[in-house]
């Protein structure tokens, strides 16, 4: 059974990259017709109700070795199930040992599919990813692929906002910042330069600059971008900050956890303090649950009230 997928990148945010999906195959848009959304700016992300139908939404998670009963992953999934009753909420692993192993992305998409009408997209896989990260995109499409379901991948998007609130806010929990600029107390140990650190090569440093602008804003202090495992290095990064007159630098990990490696992590305490990774933050989820809202916005499921 051959699928084919289309990827479509979506540059409106850093993390915004993927829509990967089947051939229409006659399937319906839903648009103008769908399920009902509440409109304004307060609408929830995901309707608060779904038939059992709807596709379940799998975070995939990068990493051979990644807990899945634990960390990030299984803190976020928590929090989206508690958030999105209605929600089939899985995590897999897009690194893990293949169909025998039940946290292997290809394994939660086929259980995903069986438990659905033959043919009816089964799942909504959002990669676990705060920015770009091509090397983890392609793994996540072969897998797909060799799963042979009807998969949509949808990334962030619009996520530049919320990714730099939440950078600022664990900056700020590590004492390297002030929780805000109305605050005019002084911290002893806050930064007058902030490096934000990614994994992904170049793509991801550079779709992390508009990120670096809003948090350079929010803080009133000189952000620039660098990649963990590419160029320009976390060592470029620190000495063009220092020629711009930072005396103390700190990093804000622009990563959710399991895409750094153990050295990604070491090489950061190598170069200054660090702040911790965005993890399960609140923010990461509302990004999740929206790209989640936003992809059944736009198929057909069985079993819906029009």
């Amino acid at each position: 059974m051959r699928l084919g997928f289309r990827l479509v990148t979506d540059v409106r945010g850093p993390s915004a990259g993927l829509s990967m999906r089947q051939p229409n195959d006659g399937m319906p848009s839903r648009h103008p017709g769908g399920l009902p959304r509440p409109a304004g700016r307060h609408r929830r992300p995901v309707p608060a109700s779904l038939p059992q139908s709807a596709p379940a939404l799998v975070l995939a998670v990068p990493g051979s070795d990644t807990d899945l009963s634990a960390g990030p992953a299984a803190e976020l999934a928590a929090i989206l199930r508690v958030d999105n009753p209605a929600v089939d909420v899985r995590a897999a692993r897009i690194d893990g040992g293949g169909r025998s192993d039940p946290s292997d992305l290809r394994a939660v998409l086929t259980d995903a599919a069986a438990r659905r009408p033959a043919g009816a997209p089964c799942a909504v896989v959002i990669p676990l990813l705060a920015t770009l990260n091509p090397p983890v995109t392609r793994r996540l499409r072969q897998a797909i692929a060799a799963s042979e379901v009807n998969a949509v991948v949808s990334g962030f998007t619009n996520s530049n906002a919320l990714i730099a609130e939440a950078l600022h806010i664990r900056l700020a929990e590590a004492g390297l910042a002030r929780a805000d600029r109305v605050r005019l107390f002084s911290i002893v140990t806050a930064a007058d330069g902030i490096l934000i650190a990614t994994v992904g090569g170049p793509d991801a440093a550079a779709a992390a600059n508009v990120t670096s602008v809003l948090l350079a804003a929010r803080l009133a202090l000189p952000v620039i971008t660098a990649s963990l495992d590419g160029l320009p290095s976390l060592q470029e990064g620190a000495t063009r900050l220092k020629e711009m007159g930072v005396n103390r630098l700190a990093i804000a990990p622009c990563i959710i956890g399991p895409e750094a490696s153990r050295a990604d992590l070491d090489a950061m305490a190598i170069v200054a303090e660090s702040a911790a990774p965005l993890g399960a933050h609140s923010n990461i989820a509302k990004l999740a649950a929206l790209a989640y809202g936003q992809a059944i916005s736009q198929i057909e499921i069985p079993g819906e009230q029009l």
